[in-house]
This record gives structure tokens, sequence and C-alpha cells, in this order.
């Protein structure tokens, strides 16, 4: 047999492989239980047109794919793939291509499905899951990288890893960063300050002034009770604390206990009324001003928007102004998160935790890691084990491992109320502290900001606050995402951030973004200025912490509350 027959032989088999892999993939995907709630199968059904256009794309791409061969490697922008080892081995080159090849289809199968929108996000993010969890570099046998490095140190990167590996069960998650190099209150949480009161929920930090002279108006922080509240002051150059504190602001932040057992019998009320509200009234009783403003981080927004509309509803206006950063209030748009949420998921959460129980920080923590799972799940794999690598010290990745646990019953409430029914923009339908939620009479003004690229509050979601908050309102859309967009100082020169100069907050966030105009750098320049014409006069700065005997510093900020671990 001559060479061009071979070559065609050789050609047909490789069709008929990859022929059969589609055939398999389509009949996967046409059995597939795509609503976690749903009991039995459900065939899907598919845009012939889509599905049509896939194939020949398929095997087309796939036919170029054989026809380099091992000769001529593919180029290959992905970074899972990159490096010596990868480019001096045509074989795992050809393996990544394929493999790249079969994902770009799976991801195709997926959009191609004709289904409700919530079917199509499920089938896209399992596709996703899987297909991450797939690569080869996930795979010693298959990492070009790893087995140059094993080579190269003798096997010593491999014995690296299993230590690394041995480590991280143990500790009971994978390390993202060199967690050994922090410690809270020594070079993470350091802005200097002082518990003023405490309870079974929370400690209230206030911090030393920085200025001589302050606002008459304190300053209150109410950060997630997901997460600790150091995001806010991981470092004095990325600290938000520090900044409010350096702009003339009497500080105050709330630092929520890591709950335990002694906790698990907590609901959503305890958390606004015991939590917030409390804070709230501390603050005003140490410094004696009729109103404070205050900021609520994610889900501490949330927590702060209800309790502001508790207290509307009896009356008592106690906070002048408030800023909302990357917060829910509206959950019609929750984004990837929405993929986890159905009757049946939210029932058995009740079930499991609705009368008592923990929901294990741990728990938590991977669910929101595996929304980027190449980023923040198998990069990491990869590096500790099969590459035996330490990962660099990071504090926001320290923060991100240092996890938190959630009262069941809070947990279970939260869930129904907010993500299945979006109770809180509806009026008079949520009843909290024992009064019907109403957003109408939040008149205050308010300061909201959005990441554009938050996966955990959309900015579609950030935006529709400005739909039910009745007030005075400011709207600013920052880049990058959830976290990063959040911390990002002025002294930096990072990143940009939009506003509309005119003000209008149109329905949508599309309409906005065509009046709006792109500023360079930090959004924080423009929330200070913001905040400081809602801050009244200034006042000389206190000498002391707290107020006499009933608000005495109780210990050092950040606190112990900070260091419990989950």
């Amino acid at each position: 047999m001559n060479s061009e027959a071979l070559w065609a032989q050789g050609a047909q088999q490789f069709q008929q492989i990859f022929g059969d892999s589609w055939t398999k993939a389509l009949q996967s995907f046409q059995s597939a239980d795509v609503a976690g709630g749903m009991s039995g199968a459900v065939p899907l059904q598919f845009s012939s047109t889509k599905l049509q256009a896939l194939q020949q794309q398929y095997l087309h791409d796939a036919k170029e794919l054989w026809a380099q061969g091992l000769q001529a490697a593919p180029e290959i922008k992905d970074r899972r793939f990159t490096g010596e080892g990868w480019a001096a081995n045509p074989v795992a080159t050809f393996s990544a291509a394929a493999y790249l090849l079969n994902a770009r289809t799976l991801m195709g199968l997926a959009d191609a499905v004709e289904a409700d929108a919530k079917t199509r996000a499920r089938i896209r993010f399992g596709v996703e899951q899987w297909m991450a969890a797939m690569a080869p570099s996930n795979f010693l046998a298959f990492n070009a990288e790893a087995q140059k490095k094993a080579i190269e140190t003798k096997g010593e990167s491999i014995a690296k890893g299993m230590q690394n590996l041995l480590h991280d069960i143990t500790q009971g998650h994978v390390s993202m960063t060199d967690e050994s190099l922090f410690e809270v209150g020594r070079n993470v949480a350091t802005t200097e300050g002082a518990v003023v009161f405490e309870n079974e929920l929370f400690q209230l930090l206030e911090y030393k002034p920085l200025t001589t002279k302050v606002f008459e108006r304190p300053f209150l922080l109410v950060p997630p009770c997901i997460n600790k509240f150091y995001i806010l002051d991981l470092q004095p150059e990325n600290s938000l604390i520090r900044y409010a504190v350096e702009q003339g602001h009497r500080t105050f932040v709330v630092s929520w206990r890591n709950p335990d057992d002694s906790l698990a019998h907590k609901i959503w009320d305890d958390y606004v009324e015991d939590g917030v509200m409390a804070a709230i009234d501390v603050v005003q009783n140490i410094t004696g001003a009729e109103q404070i403003n205050a900021l609520g981080f994610c889900v501490g927004g949330t927590i702060l928007s209800n309790a502001l509309a508790v207290l509307a509803a009896r009356g008592d206006e106690p906070v002048a102004s408030a800023t909302f950063l990357t917060t829910l209030i509206d959950f019609t748009d929750t984004g990837i998160l929405d993929v986890f949420i159905d009757e049946g998921m939210v029932k058995y959460r009740e079930m499991q935790l609705g009368k008592g129980g923990l929901m294990k920080g741990q728990d938590l923590a991977s669910t929101f890691s595996f929304l980027r799972p190449n980023d923040l799940v198998w990069n990491y794999v990869v590096g500790n084990y099969l590459k035996g690598e330490t990962p660099p010290p990071f504090d926001l990745l320290y923060w991100n491992s240092d996890s938190t646990n959630l009262p069941g019953p809070f947990y279970a409430w939260y869930l129904r109320n907010f993500y299945l029914e979006n109770n809180l923009v509806k009026p008079g339908k949520l009843t909290v502290c024992g009064e019907k939620m109403d957003l109408s009479n939040l008149t205050l003004p308010v300061y909201i900001y959005g990441s554009r690229e938050d996966h955990i509050v959309p900015i579609n979601a950030a935006y529709a606050s400005t739909q039910v908050l009745p007030g005075k309102k400011r709207f600013v859309m920052g880049a990058s995402g959830h976290i990063a967009g959040v911390i990002n100082p002025p002294a930096k020169g990072k990143r940009s951030h939009w506003i509309r100069a005119d003000g209008k907050l149109p329905a949508t966030l599309d309409q906005w973004l065509e009046g709006a105009t792109e500023h360079s750098g930090s959004w924080w320049t423009d929330w200070s200025g913001w905040l400081k014409s809602q801050a009244g006069k200034q006042i000389a700065a206190p000498k002391g912490y707290g107020k006499g005997t009933r608000f005495k510093a109780i210990e050092p900020a950040p606190g112990r509350y900070v260091k419990q671990k989950a």
C-alpha cells in the first residue's frame, strides 16, 4: 500500500473516531437529567440548524487537526497548555488541541439545546465543570510541563506534590497561597483600632483617627457574614477601612462571629436586629450622633437594606446615607448561582438545616471556587500536586481560604425568600423582625456600586437596586469582578470606572451605559467625595475609643472573633 493510501486510511479512521465521539456526546446529552429537582431523565431537543452547523464545523476542524499531524504543532493560546514542556512535546500538544476541539463542540451542543433559560444554564454549567476536570493538563500522564519538571528535578517535584496533597487533605481545602506566611492582626487586618462592643453575633471595631478632625456623622461598615471583614483591610495600601479613616471619617466595622454549634439556631432576623441594628445603635450611643452613614458589602448590604426597612417601618431613620457595594436587593438576576436554586434544592436545605445546624464554610467556599474551576481549582491542583510547587503569597487568596460557617436556619430562609422567591422587592410580602418590608420607605440617599465582571452579583443585578430604592441615588460601575473591582485603591492607578454625568437612571443598565463615561483609575475617589457630602461638619477627633465604662475598649483590633476558624 503506497503512502497516499495509508494516509487516506488513517484519515478515514481518524474521522470515524471523531464521528463516534460526536455520536456518543449527542447521546449523552439526549439522556441527560437536566433539572436537579425533577425525577427521571428528560430527553433534550436541539436546534437542527445549530446542530448541523456544529457537526460540519467539528468534522472540518478534526480533519484540519489530523492533516497537521504531529509535524506542525497547532497554535494553542490556552494558558493551561503553554510552556516549553508542551511546545517540545508534539504528542502532548496534539492531545491538548484535540481536547480543546471536543470542549468547543460540547459547549456548542449545550448552546444548541432548545429549552428554557435555566435548563440551558444548568447544562452549560455541567459541561463546563466536566470539561475543566477532564483537561489533559490535570493528569501527570498527559501534562508535559509536569513531566519535564519531574525529569529535571529527578522526581523531587512528584515527592513534593505528594507532600502538598497530604497537607491539603489534612487542612481540608486546596491551598491557593502559602497560608503559613499570613496571620490576622500581624500582616493582614492591621489598621489600628479596638473592640468597643460585642455580643454573641459580632464585635464592633472602632478605628483610631488619622486626622485631627473627623466628620460629625460616624461611618459604619457592614461586611458580608459569609466571609470575614478583613477583605476590607488586607494591607495598609489596599485597605478600604484605612482609606475611610484617612478621609476623616470616624470609622466603625462589624466583625461577625464565625458561628459554631452555639449559634446553629440563629435566623435572619437575629442578624438584622441583634447584628446591624444593634451596631447602628451602639455607634450612635458612642458618638452621640443623631444619624450615621453606613456601608454594606455583598450580603452585608442585603442585611443592611433589611435593617433600614425595619427601622423605617418603626418610624426611625438613624442612617443618613447608605452605600451598597456589589449588593443584591432585587434578586431577579442572580447569575451563575441560579443554576443551584430551585424548589427542590431549597426544600432539601430547609429539611436539612431549617430547624438548626451549620452550613459549613468549606462547602460554601468550594461552591464559589467551582464557579471558576480552571482559575480557582484545577490551576492549584496542577501547580501544587503535579508540579510540586508552593503557591506564591497572596493576601486576597489567604482571606478567600479563611472560610466561615453560617447558621442553618439563616441560610435556608435566605435561599427561599431572596434567591428563590425574590420577596424583598414585593411590598408587604416579607416580614422581618415583625415588620412588613417595603423598600419604598427608604428615602435616604444611596451610593450603589457594581463590578462589570462580577459573577456573584451580576452587574445588571447591582444596577437593579436603582429601580427599587426611591431616594436620591448615585450609581457607579467598576471594572473587574466581585472582589478585585471593589478593592481597587486609587494609588494603584488600576482599572476604570463608569459614571453618568447627568445622573439619570433609566430602566436598564444598557440604557444607562449609553450615557455613561469611562474614567481611568479607582472609583474610591468618587465615592469619597459623595460620602463627605453626607457626613456633616468636621469636629475634633476623639482621643480614645468607645465611651465611658459601658463601651470601653475590650481588646485591640481586629479582635478575637475574626480569628475563629470554621
